[in-house]
Protein backbone atom coordinates (compact mmCIF):
# COMPACT_ATOMS: atom_id res chain seq x y z
CA UNK A 1 0.00 0.00 0.00
CA UNK A 2 1.05 3.37 -0.98
CA UNK A 3 2.16 5.49 2.24
CA UNK A 4 0.73 8.96 1.93
CA UNK A 5 0.08 12.19 3.41
CA UNK A 6 -2.27 15.09 3.30
CA UNK A 7 -0.74 18.63 2.40
CA UNK A 8 -2.35 21.56 2.29
CA UNK A 9 -0.33 23.01 -0.18
CA UNK A 10 2.63 26.40 0.11
CA UNK A 11 0.86 27.76 3.48
CA UNK A 12 0.87 24.81 5.04
CA UNK A 13 3.08 24.84 8.30
CA UNK A 14 3.89 21.15 7.50
CA UNK A 15 6.46 21.12 4.77
CA UNK A 16 7.40 18.92 2.38
CA UNK A 17 10.87 17.50 4.23
CA UNK A 18 8.35 17.08 7.60
CA UNK A 19 6.23 15.13 5.69
CA UNK A 20 9.18 12.68 4.04
CA UNK A 21 10.50 11.84 7.42
CA UNK A 22 7.43 10.70 8.43
CA UNK A 23 8.00 7.61 6.06
CA UNK A 24 5.44 8.98 3.67
CA UNK A 25 6.54 9.32 -0.30
CA UNK A 26 2.91 10.02 -1.89
CA UNK A 27 1.54 13.49 -1.38
CA UNK A 28 -2.29 14.05 -1.04
CA UNK A 29 -3.42 18.00 -2.26
CA UNK A 30 -5.00 20.22 -3.94
CA UNK A 31 -4.93 23.70 -5.76
CA UNK A 32 -7.19 24.92 -2.55
CA UNK A 33 -7.05 28.62 -3.85
CA UNK A 34 -8.80 27.48 -7.35
CA UNK A 35 -12.92 28.80 -6.57
CA UNK A 36 -14.95 25.66 -7.00
CA UNK A 37 -16.30 25.08 -10.39
CA UNK A 38 -13.27 26.99 -12.12
CA UNK A 39 -11.20 24.77 -14.31
CA UNK A 40 -7.68 23.69 -12.95
CA UNK A 41 -5.22 24.68 -15.83
CA UNK A 42 -2.42 22.47 -16.87
CA UNK A 43 -0.11 25.69 -15.46
CA UNK A 44 -1.40 25.60 -12.54
CA UNK A 45 -1.40 22.21 -11.83
CA UNK A 46 2.27 21.72 -13.22
CA UNK A 47 3.08 23.93 -10.67
CA UNK A 48 1.94 22.52 -7.38
CA UNK A 49 3.86 18.99 -9.04
CA UNK A 50 7.45 21.41 -9.37
CA UNK A 51 6.43 22.51 -5.27
CA UNK A 52 6.22 18.42 -4.49
CA UNK A 53 9.26 17.59 -6.89
CA UNK A 54 11.42 20.50 -6.29
CA UNK A 55 13.90 18.65 -4.06
CA UNK A 56 14.82 15.26 -5.71
CA UNK A 57 16.22 13.76 -2.64
CA UNK A 58 12.83 13.32 -0.82
CA UNK A 59 11.58 11.39 -3.57
CA UNK A 60 7.63 12.70 -2.83
CA UNK A 61 5.05 12.77 -5.83
CA UNK A 62 1.72 14.25 -6.32
CA UNK A 63 -0.11 10.88 -5.37
CA UNK A 64 -3.87 11.82 -5.35
CA UNK A 65 -5.80 15.15 -5.79
CA UNK A 66 -7.99 15.79 -2.64
CA UNK A 67 -9.95 17.17 -3.81
CA UNK A 68 -11.65 18.54 -7.02
CA UNK A 69 -14.63 20.27 -5.37
CA UNK A 70 -18.13 20.09 -6.98
CA UNK A 71 -20.18 23.32 -7.28
CA UNK A 72 -23.07 23.05 -4.90
CA UNK A 73 -25.22 23.55 -8.34
CA UNK A 74 -24.34 20.66 -9.26
CA UNK A 75 -25.27 19.02 -5.86
CA UNK A 76 -28.82 20.91 -6.15
CA UNK A 77 -29.03 20.15 -9.68
CA UNK A 78 -30.05 24.11 -10.47
CA UNK A 79 -29.67 26.48 -13.34
CA UNK A 80 -27.91 25.40 -16.41
CA UNK A 81 -25.50 23.09 -15.34
CA UNK A 82 -23.64 22.41 -18.57
CA UNK A 83 -20.28 25.11 -18.16
CA UNK A 84 -19.92 23.53 -14.78
CA UNK A 85 -19.71 20.20 -15.99
CA UNK A 86 -17.52 21.12 -18.87
CA UNK A 87 -15.19 23.23 -16.17
CA UNK A 88 -14.98 19.56 -14.30
CA UNK A 89 -14.65 17.58 -17.49
CA UNK A 90 -11.47 19.80 -18.55
CA UNK A 91 -9.80 19.74 -15.03
CA UNK A 92 -9.74 16.14 -15.11
CA UNK A 93 -8.15 16.32 -18.35
CA UNK A 94 -5.69 18.54 -17.43
CA UNK A 95 -5.10 16.07 -14.24
CA UNK A 96 -4.34 13.22 -16.88
CA UNK A 97 -2.08 14.92 -19.21
CA UNK A 98 0.56 15.96 -15.99
CA UNK A 99 0.17 12.33 -14.85
CA UNK A 100 -2.29 12.55 -11.91
CA UNK A 101 -4.61 10.43 -12.22
CA UNK A 102 -6.32 9.81 -9.20
CA UNK A 103 -9.19 11.69 -8.15
CA UNK A 104 -11.36 12.15 -4.37
CA UNK A 105 -13.86 14.02 -3.86
CA UNK A 106 -17.26 14.43 -1.99
CA UNK A 107 -21.12 15.06 -2.20
CA UNK A 108 -21.99 16.37 1.10
CA UNK A 109 -24.26 19.30 0.54
CA UNK A 110 -23.12 22.32 1.97
CA UNK A 111 -20.38 21.09 5.03
CA UNK A 112 -17.77 18.79 4.89
CA UNK A 113 -16.86 16.73 7.93
CA UNK A 114 -19.15 18.11 10.98
CA UNK A 115 -17.13 18.45 14.34
CA UNK A 116 -18.39 20.44 17.58
CA UNK A 117 -14.92 19.94 19.60
CA UNK A 118 -12.09 20.53 17.63
CA UNK A 119 -9.82 20.09 20.83
CA UNK A 120 -11.59 17.68 22.84
CA UNK A 121 -8.87 16.30 25.80
CA UNK A 122 -7.32 12.79 25.52
CA UNK A 123 -5.22 11.17 28.64
CA UNK A 124 -1.85 13.08 28.98
CA UNK A 125 -2.95 16.37 27.85
CA UNK A 126 -3.13 16.58 23.94
CA UNK A 127 -6.32 16.91 22.49
CA UNK A 128 -8.72 14.99 19.69
CA UNK A 129 -11.86 15.93 17.46
CA UNK A 130 -15.21 15.48 18.68
CA UNK A 131 -19.10 15.88 18.12
CA UNK A 132 -21.44 15.81 20.60
CA UNK A 133 -24.74 15.14 19.61
CA UNK A 134 -26.22 17.58 22.08
CA UNK A 135 -23.81 20.48 21.02
CA UNK A 136 -25.31 19.95 17.50
CA UNK A 137 -28.83 19.71 18.16
CA UNK A 138 -28.12 23.13 20.42
CA UNK A 139 -26.58 24.53 16.96
CA UNK A 140 -29.28 23.61 15.10
CA UNK A 141 -32.52 23.89 17.46
CA UNK A 142 -31.07 26.81 19.54
CA UNK A 143 -29.09 28.77 17.13
CA UNK A 144 -29.72 28.16 13.89
CA UNK A 145 -33.71 27.95 14.59
CA UNK A 146 -34.02 25.62 11.60
CA UNK A 147 -38.00 25.09 10.89
CA UNK A 148 -38.76 20.82 12.68
CA UNK A 149 -35.39 20.41 14.02
CA UNK A 150 -36.63 19.66 17.23
CA UNK A 151 -38.08 16.75 15.04
CA UNK A 152 -34.58 15.18 14.29
CA UNK A 153 -33.12 14.51 18.01
CA UNK A 154 -33.95 12.62 20.26
CA UNK A 155 -36.01 13.54 23.39
CA UNK A 156 -32.57 13.32 25.59
CA UNK A 157 -30.52 14.45 23.39
CA UNK A 158 -32.78 17.92 23.44
CA UNK A 159 -32.76 18.06 27.03
CA UNK A 160 -29.10 18.52 27.24
CA UNK A 161 -28.79 20.80 24.07
CA UNK A 162 -31.05 23.48 25.95
CA UNK A 163 -29.22 23.06 29.21
CA UNK A 164 -25.82 23.67 26.94
CA UNK A 165 -27.69 26.36 25.65
CA UNK A 166 -29.41 28.17 28.77
CA UNK A 167 -25.88 28.17 29.83
CA UNK A 168 -23.32 29.26 26.98
CA UNK A 169 -21.73 32.44 26.53
CA UNK A 170 -21.92 33.68 23.44
CA UNK A 171 -18.05 33.23 23.04
CA UNK A 172 -19.10 29.48 23.25
CA UNK A 173 -21.86 30.10 20.59
CA UNK A 174 -19.17 31.60 18.02
CA UNK A 175 -16.68 28.47 18.97
CA UNK A 176 -19.48 26.04 17.92
CA UNK A 177 -20.28 28.28 15.07
CA UNK A 178 -16.60 28.50 14.20
CA UNK A 179 -16.28 24.23 14.85
CA UNK A 180 -18.77 23.51 12.60
CA UNK A 181 -17.81 25.59 9.79
CA UNK A 182 -14.00 23.69 10.00
CA UNK A 183 -14.59 20.89 8.54
CA UNK A 184 -13.02 21.84 4.70
CA UNK A 185 -9.88 22.98 4.93
CA UNK A 186 -9.14 25.52 2.04
CA UNK A 187 -13.38 25.79 1.37
CA UNK A 188 -13.80 29.61 -0.10
CA UNK A 189 -17.12 29.41 1.89
CA UNK A 190 -17.52 30.02 6.09
CA UNK A 191 -21.03 31.05 6.60
CA UNK A 192 -22.77 33.10 9.78
CA UNK A 193 -26.07 32.20 10.88
CA UNK A 194 -28.22 33.87 8.50
CA UNK A 195 -25.39 32.54 5.75
CA UNK A 196 -26.03 29.21 6.63
CA UNK A 197 -29.67 29.10 6.76
CA UNK A 198 -29.89 30.88 3.11
CA UNK A 199 -27.93 27.90 1.94
CA UNK A 200 -29.63 25.47 3.97
CA UNK A 201 -33.48 27.07 2.05
CA UNK A 202 -31.64 26.51 -0.74
CA UNK A 203 -31.96 22.49 -0.28
CA UNK A 204 -35.18 22.84 1.61
CA UNK A 205 -36.72 20.22 -0.79
CA UNK A 206 -33.81 17.89 -1.34
CA UNK A 207 -35.15 14.37 -0.19
CA UNK A 208 -32.52 11.56 -0.18
CA UNK A 209 -34.00 10.16 -3.64
CA UNK A 210 -33.06 13.55 -5.24
CA UNK A 211 -30.08 13.96 -4.05
CA UNK A 212 -29.11 10.65 -5.07
CA UNK A 213 -30.41 11.38 -8.58
CA UNK A 214 -28.12 14.77 -8.61
CA UNK A 215 -24.87 12.81 -7.79
CA UNK A 216 -26.07 9.74 -10.20
CA UNK A 217 -26.46 12.83 -12.94
CA UNK A 218 -22.85 14.33 -12.03
CA UNK A 219 -21.35 10.29 -12.54
CA UNK A 220 -23.26 10.12 -15.57
CA UNK A 221 -21.57 13.63 -16.99
CA UNK A 222 -18.27 12.93 -15.60
CA UNK A 223 -17.07 9.21 -15.37
CA UNK A 224 -16.85 8.53 -18.81
CA UNK A 225 -14.16 11.43 -19.61
CA UNK A 226 -12.68 9.82 -16.36
CA UNK A 227 -12.30 6.58 -17.74
CA UNK A 228 -11.27 8.13 -21.33
CA UNK A 229 -8.43 9.51 -20.15
CA UNK A 230 -7.10 7.44 -17.37
CA UNK A 231 -8.66 9.23 -14.04
CA UNK A 232 -10.09 6.94 -11.32
CA UNK A 233 -12.91 8.36 -9.26
CA UNK A 234 -12.97 7.74 -6.03
CA UNK A 235 -16.06 9.53 -3.68
CA UNK A 236 -15.69 9.89 0.10
CA UNK A 237 -18.53 9.07 2.81
CA UNK A 238 -20.44 11.67 4.52
CA UNK A 239 -18.98 12.79 7.41
CA UNK A 240 -20.78 11.90 10.31
CA UNK A 241 -22.96 9.28 8.09
CA UNK A 242 -26.49 10.93 9.01
CA UNK A 243 -28.67 13.80 8.17
CA UNK A 244 -27.42 17.10 9.61
CA UNK A 245 -29.31 20.30 9.44
CA UNK A 246 -31.96 18.91 7.52
CA UNK A 247 -29.74 18.14 4.59
CA UNK A 248 -29.41 14.47 2.82
CA UNK A 249 -26.76 12.01 2.73
CA UNK A 250 -26.16 9.49 0.18
CA UNK A 251 -22.64 8.31 1.14
CA UNK A 252 -23.06 6.93 4.52
CA UNK A 253 -24.01 2.99 4.55
CA UNK A 254 -23.74 -0.25 2.28
CA UNK A 255 -26.79 0.57 0.53
CA UNK A 256 -25.42 3.85 -0.57
CA UNK A 257 -22.25 2.67 -1.99
CA UNK A 258 -23.86 -0.06 -3.16
CA UNK A 259 -26.19 2.58 -5.79
CA UNK A 260 -22.98 4.66 -6.00
CA UNK A 261 -20.92 2.34 -8.13
CA UNK A 262 -23.87 0.59 -10.31
CA UNK A 263 -24.56 3.98 -11.42
CA UNK A 264 -21.78 3.24 -14.19
CA UNK A 265 -20.09 0.19 -13.74
CA UNK A 266 -16.37 1.20 -14.53
CA UNK A 267 -12.91 1.62 -12.54
CA UNK A 268 -12.84 5.29 -12.92
CA UNK A 269 -16.02 4.95 -10.37
CA UNK A 270 -14.71 4.00 -7.66
CA UNK A 271 -14.81 4.56 -3.36
CA UNK A 272 -12.32 6.35 -0.78
CA UNK A 273 -13.15 4.01 1.62
CA UNK A 274 -12.96 6.38 5.03
CA UNK A 275 -12.80 3.98 7.97
CA UNK A 276 -13.53 6.59 10.16
CA UNK A 277 -16.14 8.13 8.50
CA UNK A 278 -18.26 5.02 7.98
CA UNK A 279 -17.08 3.66 11.52
CA UNK A 280 -19.02 6.55 13.24
CA UNK A 281 -22.04 4.99 11.60
CA UNK A 282 -23.83 2.98 14.45
CA UNK A 283 -25.39 0.29 11.84
CA UNK A 284 -22.30 0.02 9.89
CA UNK A 285 -19.50 -3.21 10.04
CA UNK A 286 -16.62 -1.58 8.51
CA UNK A 287 -14.28 -4.91 7.66
CA UNK A 288 -17.72 -6.25 6.13
CA UNK A 289 -18.33 -3.63 4.11
CA UNK A 290 -14.90 -3.31 2.97
CA UNK A 291 -14.62 -6.75 1.87
CA UNK A 292 -17.68 -6.21 0.16
CA UNK A 293 -16.88 -3.13 -1.61
CA UNK A 294 -12.59 -3.71 -1.63
CA UNK A 295 -12.86 -4.13 -6.05
CA UNK A 296 -13.90 -0.26 -5.95
CA UNK A 297 -11.88 0.89 -3.15
CA UNK A 298 -9.22 3.47 -5.31
CA UNK A 299 -8.16 5.33 -2.32
CA UNK A 300 -7.93 4.90 1.74
CA UNK A 301 -8.06 6.94 4.80
CA UNK A 302 -7.83 4.58 7.82
CA UNK A 303 -8.93 6.39 11.28
CA UNK A 304 -10.63 5.58 14.08
CA UNK A 305 -13.56 6.43 16.50
CA UNK A 306 -14.74 5.92 19.29
CA UNK A 307 -18.67 6.13 19.58
CA UNK A 308 -21.53 6.74 22.40
CA UNK A 309 -25.04 5.56 22.49
CA UNK A 310 -26.26 9.14 21.53
CA UNK A 311 -24.76 9.21 18.86
CA UNK A 312 -21.73 10.93 19.81
CA UNK A 313 -18.16 10.03 18.60
CA UNK A 314 -14.52 10.73 19.14
CA UNK A 315 -11.55 10.15 16.91
CA UNK A 316 -9.82 7.92 18.73
CA UNK A 317 -6.06 6.26 18.08
CA UNK A 318 -5.75 4.76 15.15
CA UNK A 319 -5.46 0.96 16.23
CA UNK A 320 -7.52 1.92 19.74
CA UNK A 321 -11.19 2.77 18.64
CA UNK A 322 -14.45 0.63 17.27
CA UNK A 323 -13.15 -0.03 14.08
CA UNK A 324 -10.68 -3.54 13.64
CA UNK A 325 -7.93 -1.74 11.63
CA UNK A 326 -6.16 -5.21 11.38
CA UNK A 327 -9.20 -6.68 9.63
CA UNK A 328 -9.10 -3.53 6.90
CA UNK A 329 -5.75 -3.74 6.42
CA UNK A 330 -5.77 -6.85 5.44
CA UNK A 331 -8.31 -6.58 3.14
CA UNK A 332 -6.95 -3.90 1.51
CA UNK A 333 -3.80 -5.99 1.44
CA UNK A 334 -5.44 -9.34 0.00
CA UNK A 335 -7.12 -6.93 -2.92
CA UNK A 336 -3.62 -5.73 -3.66
CA UNK A 337 -2.61 -9.34 -4.46
CA UNK A 338 -5.66 -9.83 -6.59
CA UNK A 339 -4.99 -7.01 -8.46
CA UNK A 340 -1.09 -7.59 -8.90
CA UNK A 341 -1.94 -11.10 -9.98
CA UNK A 342 -4.19 -10.02 -12.42
CA UNK A 343 -2.01 -7.81 -14.03
CA UNK A 344 -3.61 -4.65 -13.25
CA UNK A 345 -0.94 -1.81 -13.27
CA UNK A 346 -3.03 0.14 -10.66
CA UNK A 347 -2.70 -2.59 -7.96
CA UNK A 348 -1.31 -0.47 -5.31
CA UNK A 349 -3.72 1.08 -3.00
CA UNK A 350 -2.91 4.70 -1.73
CA UNK A 351 -3.77 5.35 2.09
CA UNK A 352 -3.11 8.04 4.01
CA UNK A 353 -3.79 8.50 8.16
CA UNK A 354 -6.45 10.36 8.69
CA UNK A 355 -6.75 12.68 11.24
CA UNK A 356 -5.01 12.68 14.09
CA UNK A 357 -4.48 13.84 17.57
CA UNK A 358 -2.50 16.71 18.94
CA UNK A 359 0.45 15.79 20.60
CA UNK A 360 3.26 16.89 22.43
CA UNK A 361 4.74 19.94 20.21
CA UNK A 362 2.01 19.93 18.27
CA UNK A 363 -0.54 21.32 20.51
CA UNK A 364 -1.67 24.51 20.26
CA UNK A 365 0.19 24.93 16.79
CA UNK A 366 -1.70 26.48 13.78
CA UNK A 367 -2.14 23.33 11.92
CA UNK A 368 -5.54 22.60 10.23
CA UNK A 369 -7.53 20.54 12.83
CA UNK A 370 -7.55 17.20 12.69
CA UNK A 371 -4.12 17.03 10.52
CA UNK A 372 -1.16 17.50 13.04
CA UNK A 373 2.30 16.10 11.89
CA UNK A 374 2.72 13.92 15.17
CA UNK A 375 -0.70 12.52 15.60
CA UNK A 376 -0.69 11.40 12.18
CA UNK A 377 2.93 10.63 12.12
CA UNK A 378 2.04 7.82 15.43
CA UNK A 379 -0.76 6.81 13.46
CA UNK A 380 0.84 6.42 9.84
CA UNK A 381 3.43 4.50 11.99
CA UNK A 382 1.06 2.13 13.91
CA UNK A 383 -1.14 1.17 10.81
CA UNK A 384 2.71 0.51 8.79
CA UNK A 385 3.58 -1.63 11.74
CA UNK A 386 0.03 -3.72 10.97
CA UNK A 387 0.35 -3.88 6.86
CA UNK A 388 4.01 -4.93 7.15
CA UNK A 389 3.23 -8.25 9.90
CA UNK A 390 0.03 -8.91 7.70
CA UNK A 391 2.20 -8.78 4.52
CA UNK A 392 4.89 -10.80 5.76
CA UNK A 393 2.68 -13.68 7.43
CA UNK A 394 0.57 -13.78 4.39
CA UNK A 395 3.27 -13.01 1.87
CA UNK A 396 1.75 -10.48 0.49
CA UNK A 397 2.83 -7.57 -1.52
CA UNK A 398 3.12 -4.06 0.55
Amino acid sequence: MEQTWRWFGPDDVIRLNHIRQTGATGIVTALHQIPYGVVWSVEEIEERKAMIAADPSLGLRWSVVESLPIHESIKIGEGDLTPLFDNYRQSLRNLAACGVTTVCYNFMPILDWTRTDLAAPVPGGGTSLRFNAHEHAAFDVFMLERPGAENDHAPEVLARARAWFDKASEDDKKRLLANIMAGLPGAFDRYDIPGLRKMLDRYKDMSHGALRETLANFLREVIPTAEEVGIRMCIHPDDPPRPLMGLPRIVSNEDDLDFIVNVIDSEANGITFCTGSLGAGAKNDVPAMIKRFAPKVTFAHLRNVKKDPDGSFQEAEHLGGDVDMVSVVTTLLEEQKRRKDAGNPNWRIPFRPDHGHELLDDVGKKTHPGYPAIGRLRGLAEIRGVMTAVASMRQFPV
